[in-house]
């Protein structure tokens, strides 16, 4: 037999998570949260694609972890165009076990697709028994029951107390599909109305269901804010559990007691429902407004941005400009001063080179002079002291051609080319103080008479 999975979507009640037991199907985190403040996580349970006009078939109930010892079974009959189901379950404990704001239990049909469908209100009695007779256009589907606050509920709660079991002769096509369908978390309807505050937990204890049903409908609408946004609704909704609380003031009975609350119960819940999907459009409008504005202002933002860039850009070049200009102009300043220093230092370093060759030249000139007025004096030492070394020998006397020897007397012999001894005696005595002066130049003259 093919078998189809439907995935619900479930977050068990905060106060129950505990008592899930191993056996339990995993709870997954889904992607993305839904609108209505849903939780959505995956849970798996069988749908059956049903036969098309293929008679009666048989599936069974078996109570989940919120509640293991409930069991029972419904009848699944195919007819022309529409399923007949016949449900019955057996103890059901009470669902204000759950918490004061659950009242009752709703039979949901949920697709593959993830669609839930409020099949009916299946109410326990005193022994836990419960039956519901409804049809259903729907084809392929598997069935949970949950725990609500009313009848009326268009979302089914995490509360899932009950899911079918196919048997092994069911009727039907079965194949595993990932379905998730929106489930409302636990405390959903009392986010704007705390559970001990709703009608239901003080009302007299032998109050009708429908009317507790209808009271805590009421109060949980206009919590949610169903006069600002859906006051037609809710204004039908009050007229019906008015018409119901005089009905039971003047005990009319429980059908119409019932109607009429039912009535308002189902007025509240359209009422609730407009009023969220109000909110949720408005909370969508805003969100679309603040993305509006948000990317206007961005762009704005961007666009100061850009001509702040654009700005500091031009800033900077016009500053690098006046920089690069300052540089240039300190370089050449610099340069200027340089060759200016240059100039100046080889202007400065001829100066000095001509004044040290004047002085140099002045220092030659002048030890020139020295050396010419040194020779001068040395030279007139040296003919003072030549003219005394030969007055001591001849005759001798300065004159302006020189010193000038004589020798007077006659120094050969008549017809004789050798001098007298006295002659050479002195001519000896000349050779030697010559001899002392190497660089003296000489002129020797000689004269004779006509004897020779």
């Amino acid at each position: 037999m093919k078998k189809f999975l439907v995935a619900l979507c479930a977050v068990m009640f905060a106060g129950l998570s505990g008592a899930q037991d191993n056996s339990s199907p995993a709870i997954e985190p889904m992607d993305q949260t839904p609108v209505f403040r849903v939780k959505v996580v995956s849970r798996t349970t069988k749908a059956v694609n049903y036969r098309h006009r293929g008679g009666s078939t048989m599936v069974d109930f078996k109570g989940t972890s919120l509640m293991p010892e409930a069991t029972g079974r419904a009848k699944v009959d195919g007819k022309e165009g529409r399923l007949a189901i016949s449900a019955e379950v057996q103890h059901l404990q009470p669902a204000t076990k759950f918490g004061g704001q659950y009242l009752t239990y709703v039979l949901w049909a949920v697709t593959p697709e993830g669609r839930s469908v409020n099949l009916g209100e299946m109410v326990p009695g005193n022994d836990g028994k419960s039956k519901i007779d409804v049809t259903t256009d729907l084809q392929a589907f598997g069935l949970v029951i949950t725990a609500e606050p009313y009848f009326a509920v268009t979302h089914p709660s995490d509360l899932v107390v009950v899911e079918n079991i196919v048997r092994q002769e069911t009727k039907g096509f079965e194949e595993p599909i990932d379905a998730k369908f929106d489930m409302l978390e636990g405390g959903e309807y009392t986010i704007d109305v705390p559970a001990d505050q709703l009608p239901s937990a003080k009302a007299a204890p032998n109050t009708p269901l429908d009317l507790l049903e209808a009271r805590n409908a009421v109060a949980i609408a206009k919590a949610a804010g169903a006069q600002q946004y859906a006051g037609d609704s809710l204004s039908k909704a009050d007229d019906f559990l008015t018409r119901a609380e005089d009905y039971l003031q003047r005990k009319q009975g429980r059908t119409p007691i019932g109607t009429a609350a039912r009535g308002a119960t189902q007025m509240a819940e359209d009422a609730r429902v407009l009023t969220l999907k109000k909110k949720d459009e408005e909370r969508i409008a805003a969100e679309k407004r603040a993305m509006q504005e948000a990317q206007e202002k961005a762009e704005a933002d961007a666009k100061a941005a850009a001509e702040a860039e654009a700005k500091a850009k031009a800033q900077a070049e016009e500053d690098a400009r006046r920089r690069a200009q300052a540089e240039a102009d300190r370089e050449a300043a610099e340069k200027a001063q340089a060759e200016a220093q240059r100039q100046q230092a080889e202007a400065l370093a001829e100066q000095q080179k001509a004044q040290a060759d004047a002085e140099k030249a002045r220092l030659a000139a002048e030890q020139a002079e020295k050396d010419k007025q040194e020779a001068i004096r040395q030279k007139e030492e040296m003919r003072a002291r030549l003219l005394k070394q030969l007055k001591q020998v001849l005759d001798t006397k300065d004159t302006d051609r020189g010193l000038v020897v004589s020798m007077p007397d006659v120094l050969f012999d008549s017809g004789q080319y050798t001098l007298k001894p006295a002659a050479r005696e002195r001519l000896a005595r000349i050779s030697g103080i010559v001899l002392a002066y190497p660089e003296l130049k000489l002129q020797i003259e000689g004269y004779t008479d006509s004897t020779g």
